[in-house]
C-alpha cells in the first residue's frame, strides 16, 4: 500500500511539472519575442507627403510633373529581426506592406513591398535619419527607360480621436477640383463692353466653423442656410477625427491642413458614436437639397 502511493505522488509530480512548463512555454516564447523587437519606438504612422516629381532611374534627370502630391501614412505593426511588417495608406487605399530592415551609418534603411504587379502598387526605398524617414516609391511597372519615382518624407505621428477637433476658423475653404467658367462684362470709360471668362470655384462660408457633429445635437433649423459644401465637409470633419483615408482631394486638401489630422483607416464607421451616426444622417439629407456658392480668387 506505502509503495503505490508513492508511485501514485510520483506519477502527479511528473504531471505538475509537465503542467508547469505548458503554462512557462508560452511566456518564454513571448520573451524571446520581445528580444528580437529592438525597433518598438518606431511602431506606429509616420505620416507625410508623397510627391508628384519624378526621377528617371535609366537617364538620372528630374522633371516635374505636377505640383500637388497625396498625403500618405505607413503604419509600421511590427519589426521582428530585420523583419517589417506594416500597412500603407495613400488616397484612401490601405495595403499591406512588408520589407527589411538593415542598420547603416547613423541610419536605418528600409525596403518596404506592396503586394501586386500593377502600376499602382511599388516599392518604397527609405532611410530613417534624424527621426524623418526619407526616400523614393517606385512602381513595379514603368517604361524601361523611365520609371516614375516619387520622393517620399514622413515624419512619427501619433493618431488621437477626439470629438473637439475642428478646422482653424482662420484656413480658407475652396473647393479646387470644382471650377466652372463664368462670363463677366465689363465696361470701359468710353462704355465700351469687354466679356471677361473667369474661373469661379465653389467655397464654404464661416457658418461651417461654428458647428461641431460630434457634440453637439444638429437640428434643420441650424442647417438650413448653410452651403452644400459647407454640410459636406462639417459632415466628413467627424470622419476626420476618425481618422478616415478619404479617396477625394478635395475633402483630404481640406483636413490636411490642420496638425491632427492622421489617416489611418479606409472604414471608421464602427468607431462612430450614436450622437455622430445621427448628426451625418440629417447632414446627409440635407446636403440633396443645399446649392453652393461659387467665387472668383484669382487663381
Amino acid at each position: 500500500m506505502k509503495k503505490g502511493f508513492i508511485l501514485m505522488l510520483t506519477a502527479l509530480t511528473l504531471m505538475a511539472c509537465k503542467e508547469e512548463k505548458s503554462i512557462r512555454k508560452p511566456e518564454m516564447i513571448a520573451y524571446h519575442e520581445i528580444n528580437n523587437e529592438p525597433y518598438k519606438p518606431l511602431y506606429g504612422y509616420w505620416t507625410g507627403y508623397r510627391s508628384d516629381d519624378y526621377e528617371s532611374i535609366a537617364e538620372g534627370d528630374t522633371t516635374k510633373v505636377g505640383e500637388e502630391g497625396l498625403t500618405i501614412s505607413l503604419k509600421i505593426n511590427r519589426i521582428v529581426n530585420d523583419k517589417v511588417y506594416g500597412i500603407s495608406i495613400v488616397g484612401g487605399d490601405v495595403k499591406p506592406i512588408e520589407g527589411t530592415c538593415t542598420p547603416g551609418n547613423r541610419k536605418l534603411i528600409f525596403n518596404l513591398r506592396e503586394p501586386g504587379t500593377m502600376d499602382d502598387a511599388g516599392l518604397y526605398e527609405l532611410q530613417l535619419k534624424n527621426d524623418t524617414l526619407r526616400g523614393y516609391w517606385k512602381p513595379y511597372v514603368g517604361d524601361e527607360t523611365r520609371v516614375m519615382v516619387k520622393k517620399i518624407e514622413l515624419v512619427q505621428k501619433h493618431f488621437k480621436y477626439s470629438p473637439n477637433y475642428m478646422i482653424d476658423s482662420d484656413t480658407e475653404l475652396v473647393d479646387w477640383t470644382e471650377g466652372k467658367q463664368h462670363d463677366t462684362i465689363y465696361k470701359d470709360e468710353e462704355g465700351n463692353e469687354e466679356k471677361v471668362v473667369e474661373e469661379i470655384y465653389r467655397s464654404a462660408s464661416d457658418e461651417v466653423f461654428k458647428y461641431n457633429a460630434s457634440t453637439q445635437v444638429l437640428t434643420e433649423e441650424m442647417l438650413k442656410n448653410l452651403r452644400k459644401i459647407d454640410l459636406e465637409i462639417l459632415r466628413n470633419t467627424v470622419f476626420a477625427r476618425h481618422g478616415y483615408s478619404f479617396k477625394r482631394s478635395n475633402l483630404r486638401s481640406f483636413f490636411e491642413m490642420t496638425d491632427w489630422y492622421v489617416p489611418v483607416s479606409n472604414n471608421v464607421d464602427k468607431q462612430l458614436s450614436a450622437l455622430e451616426k445621427k448628426n451625418i444622417a440629417l447632414l446627409k439629407r440635407m446636403e440633396q437639397y443645399a446649392e453652393d456658392h461659387y467665387e472668383s480668387f484669382g487663381r
